[in-house]
């Protein structure tokens, strides 16, 4: 039957300017004759409807279907898709033409009790922040005291208050906020751990087996320490240093059935370099055989270029208007087929606040971005994907940890490797007063309190994969070339590619279509 496929009744309705509620498409699907039934829902529909609704349909088949429409049953080609297949990892696709070779449709999983898709961590909606100086003290406290829970079974702990009224020479333990790091006269590190009652400097020997990582630290991030007090009690010599980290033990779960999702991010609709034509070729690989597995589509941001993002942008712009971007950005998303499931979250190009967490987007912009009903959350976000947790972060602070770190524990070239740094410290951004904005909220809705299964990030525009601990980390470059700014700062962009993750497995395919 040509029209059984979810995908090519997706398709057809987008060609006649219409979206679909999933569950629509699911009865259009399971109908004797789904081109009769489309047809009649298509021809009943208020003049200013852009959704086919469950009850347009259900309306449709409570009347009976009537194969006996005006145009009856279409060709069997008539729904086919165009375009090459792109190699796997490598080669190029030309843009697919109107006079391309049919492709063969595939037809995806449409039984809705063998999907499940669930959201944790959406701060939308739940800002608390002023920018009173409580608001600070609240996020810093809600810090220490989520992920000092995860040290002081570790260490034998004591406040600050109560190390300084010691005597010398006692063996000491302390979980807090690294307030200070520097280097003595000796090359030693002077390392200050600041708890909700006070502060207390530890001494880092340079010729201790730890001592390297005192490089891996970053201001504000949640440490703990045991040493032993000096004579006077004035200070500590570290002895042992913990990170709140991901145990080694850490066994990620996995999809029950083998189904797979797209991770993407940083597609800068708008841009003069947006890469349209690597677009169209991930849109039309995604209705072929090779892709009859991909049911998920996880987006982490900067869907669009944006408006004033940096001096003289519009010089760079296709598109100046920032709703007229959106409006954009939702055409490429109704190439893809509508019977994904679409989670996005925002970045720093976006329209929402630079500060992080970021609220999902507005009701305009949702309104905008409504093609197949994507999920729209906050950045960051966790979605547990049949059971496999993906905490999805745009990834401004990766630019923080690069700059930090020594090369060969964060590049960009490796930007899985900064992302190892975050899963450390359970953290998305611990350094506050950098680069990345922080907004202060009554709870630091950046810790990492679960252990994900995938870490997805964007930003950096560049490709990177690896295993931290058992946790897959991804970073999946862009859509979009090498900008001028990219030219004078020497990045050179992984553009165009697909990374392709089998949830049974966690296994990783890297799909390339520039």
């Amino acid at each position: 039957m040509p029209l059984e496929g979810p995908a090519r009744i997706v398709s057809e309705l987008t060609s006649r300017g219409y979206n679909a509620e999933r569950e629509a498409v699911t009865h259009i699907a399971a109908a004797d004759q789904p081109a009769a039934v489309l047809e009649q829902v298509v021809e009943g529909m208020p003049d200013d409807a852009l959704v086919v609704r469950t009850d347009h349909v259900e309306a449709v088949l409570a009347a009976g279907e009537d194969p006996s429409v005006s145009t009856g049953d279409p060709p069997a080609d008539q729904y086919d898709t165009t375009g090459s297949v792109p190699a796997e990892t490598g080669g190029s696709v030309s843009a697919p033409t109107s006079d391309s070779e049919p492709n063969a449709q595939i037809e995806r999983n449409s039984d809705p009790s063998l999907r499940s898709l669930e959201i944790d961590g959406d701060m939308t909606g739940d800002s608390t922040g002023t920018g009173e100086y409580e608001d600070f003290v609240a996020v810093f406290r809600d810090r220490l005291e989520r992920l000092g829970g995860k040290l002081r079974g570790r260490v034998n702990h004591r406040p600050a208050t109560a190390i300084q009224s010691m005597p010398g020479g006692s063996e000491a333990g302390m979980v807090g906020l690294v307030n200070d790091i520097r280097s003595t006269a000796s090359g030693h590190w002077l390392i200050e751990l600041e708890d909700a009652t006070g502060t207390f400097p530890w001494l880092v020997m340079k010729d201790r087996e730890f001592a390297d990582m005192v490089d891996q630290l970053l201001c504000d991030e949640v440490l703990a320490m045991e040493g032993t007090l000096s004579d006077d009690a004035g200070i500590a010599f570290v002895d042992s240093m913990y990170f709140p980290d991901v145990p080694r033990t850490h066994e990620p779960s996995t999809a029950d059935r083998h189904v797979q999702a797209a991770l993407i991010s940083d597609v800068h609709v708008g841009s003069q370099e947006f890469m349209a034509d690597a677009w169209d070729a991930f849109a039309d690989w995604l209705y072929t055989e090779q892709a009859q597995h991909v049911e998920y589509l996880l987006i982490a941001g900067d869907m669009v270029e944006g408006v004033g993002v940096y001096p003289n942008q519009d010089d760079e712009l296709d598109v100046v208007d920032i709703y007229e971007q959106y409006e954009a950005f939702n055409e490429r998303l109704k190439q893809v087929p509508g019977d994904l499931d679409i989670v996005m979250i925002p970045g720093n190009h976006d329209a929402v606040r630079l500060a992080e967490p970021q609220p999902g987007f507005d009701d305009r912009l949702r309104d905008i971005m409504s093609a197949h009903d994507p999920q729209i959350v906050s950045n960051p976000s966790t979605v547990t994907v049949e059971g496999v947790s993906i905490l999805m972060y745009h990834g401004v602070s990766l630019d923080e940890v690069i700059a930090e770190l020594p090369e060969e524990k964060a590049s960009y070239d490796e930007p899985h490797k900064a992302m190892y740094q975050l899963l450390k410290k359970r953290h998305v951004a611990p350094q506050f007063g950098g680069h990345t904005r922080l907004a202060p909220e009554e709870e630091d809705f950046l810790v990492m309190d679960e252990v994900p299964d995938i870490f997805h990030t964007g930003h950096v525009h560049k490709l990177g994969f690896g295993k931290y601990h058992n946790v897959l980390a991804i970073n999946s470059g862009c859509w979009q070339a090498q900008t001028d700014f990219q030219k004078s700062v020497n990045i050179n962009p992984d553009s165009g590619f697909a990374p392709i993750v089998d949830l049974d497995t966690l296994d990783v395919t890297v799909q390339k279509f520039s």
